[in-house]
């Protein structure tokens, strides 16, 4: 198995941020197999969704919809609403495994690999790319 870990700037700010090209180049050239994506984060996850059409704001907007930031948290440690984000891991999973064809990602026409943070006490996060051969 090939793995690789890359870092993302996040910021200080709910995101969700376009990880495709990275994963793309990670697998370029490796055949067919699968790709686990994994962010080692209790306050992360994965959402394979479509990017740049509102989607990815309508993603954020649902979150805060779900899991407001506010005093109702038991975890109150970090800013404030922060026992939030260790509950987003639960609704947006921190991991997303995907069929690699020929060396090239197998997602629809629309599918992007985007990592949700909503924590902005923490501005960059790690991203593990495995590759499991066929």
């Amino acid at each position: 198995m090939r793995s690789e870990v890359i870092t993302v700037r996040t910021g200080s700010r709910p995101t969700v941020q376009d990880i495709t090209a990275e994963a793309e180049q990670f697998v370029a050239g490796q055949g067919d197999g699968l790709l686990h994506v994994f962010v080692p984060h209790a306050t992360a996850g994965l959402a394979i969704i479509e990017t740049g059409a509102g989607s990815d704001d309508d993603l954020l907007t649902a979150l805060d919809g779900v899991l407001p930031t506010d005093n109702r948290w038991r975890h109150r440690h970090g800013s404030p609403g922060h026992g939030r984000d260790h509950v987003l891991p639960a609704f947006v999973a921190p991991y997303a495994t995907l069929p690699v064809l020929d060396g090239r990602l197998a997602l629809g026409t629309w599918q992007s690999i985007c990592l949700v943070d909503t924590n902005g006490d923490n501005t960059t996060r790690q991203v593990r790319f495995s590759f499991l051969p066929g």
